[in-house]
């Protein structure tokens, strides 16, 4: 059985179609990607299936468990983190309490821990601050844990919110455009954290980038999105020499 499998998935915004007929399938521990035109649906895709909106039609399920009508911080908290295209950070707070504070929703030590700061409260936060840093070094900037979250350069950012969803430990990490406004370096240093990420925890990734090569580098299985509507689907080098992914991507040099 698929770890997550979408089928027929349509969504509409008043009258216009965004999404039409989507369907995927993920396997354990797989990476896979999804190439998309900016505007052709890519976000509207990974808003759909973690429950930021709901599908107009289809069905979205992770193994037996049935996502459509779900929040969004129900469905992270049965194994399905993400990232942000447009990076949603807290104003005020730390780089650690960035990643702490992804776990609250997991500690136990209820209202009266809470409120008189029980052994158990101590224990799981300790353990959570622990977590955070050994997940801020994974991706690179544990020296940087006290520092506001806003001082940092935008690629460590980036850094931050991708620290921030492998706390709820997913079982799936969806990553949106995690390039996006990285230089040439930064580009090669998230590949890196990408990979590494994948190594450490087995974890099934889902990808979209725009920059193809990214794609073609990392990922098992790729689609490719235009106007809402999958037009090719294989390995890196089917999709590389698919002739409407070609068209679609204004010639071969688009890809190589």
């Amino acid at each position: 059985m698929s770890l997550l499998q979408v089928e027929s998935m349509t969504h509409y915004f008043g009258g216009l179609r965004a999404v039409h007929d989507y369907n995927l399938r993920i396997e354990p521990g797989q990476i896979r990607g999804l190439i998309v035109p900016n505007g052709a649906g890519k976000t509207t895709i990974f808003n759909l299936i973690t429950g930021l909106y709901q599908p107009s039609e289809g069905t979205i399920r992770l193994k037996d468990l049935n996502l459509v009508g779900l929040q969004p911080h129900q469905i992270a908290s049965v194994g399905l983190g993400r990232t942000f295209q447009n990076l949603l950070l807290w104003r005020h707070m730390s780089v650690l309490e960035h990643v702490v504070m992804a776990q609250y929703s997991r500690m136990t030590y209820g209202l009266i821990g809470a409120f008189f700061g029980t052994t158990k409260r101590k224990r799981q936060e300790a353990e959570a601050e622990e977590k955070a840093y050994r997940l801020l070094e994974l991706v690179g900037i544990s020296d940087l844990a006290d520092q506001n979250v806003l001082n940092l350069p935008y690629g460590d950012q980036r850094r931050v919110e991708m620290a921030r969803a492998l706390a709820i430990e997913p079982k799936i990490l969806f990553l949106d455009e995690p390039t996006a406004g990285m230089n040439p370096e930064e580009l090669i240093q998230m590949m890196q954290i990408i990979r590494q990420v994948h190594k450490e925890f087995g974890l099934a990734i889902f990808l979209i980038e725009h920059r193809l090569k990214m794609v073609m580098e990392l990922c098992e299985m790729i689609q490719t999105l235009v106007f809402g509507e999958v037009i090719a689907e294989g390995t890196p080098e089917e999709i590389q020499n698919n002739p409407k992914v070609i068209d679609a991507y204004l010639g071969k040099e688009a890809i190589d």
